[in-house]
């Protein structure tokens, strides 16, 4: 699969390290887009143990997130992100092709 502009923070790679620490078989991350959600699409975050073989694979600091071909077209040039803060601690994807969100932050629109 080509290169992509898809980045894995520190913050995030940090937060993926830590929950698969405990974690025997599921080791990576995988983020997809699917229909639905408040605003059109919605981000879906599984541990998994395996990668397809067209699965774009970005790396930080040891920490694997996987991300299958249709849904790298949604989330071309983003940032996924962990953010822990007042309102609760999460992903969080800063997708540059996304024109409306939800206040939660988990689904949007192209």
């Amino acid at each position: 699969m080509p290169e992509s502009s898809i980045t894995l923070s520190d913050s995030a790679a940090k937060r993926i390290s830590e929950i698969v620490a405990g974690e025997t078989e599921n080791t990576m991350l995988r983020v997809s887009v699917e229909g639905g959600g408040c605003s059109g699409f919605q981000y879906k975050f599984d541990l998994v143990n395996a990668r397809d073989d067209d699965d774009l694979k970005v790396e930080n600091a040891g920490a694997v997130v996987l991300i299958d071909p249709i849904s790298v077209v949604y989330m071309e040039g983003s940032v996924i992100d962990f953010v822990d803060d007042l309102i609760g601690a999460a992903f969080q994807i800063k997708n540059p092709n996304a024109t409306a969100g939800c206040g939660c932050g988990t689904s949007f629109s192209v």
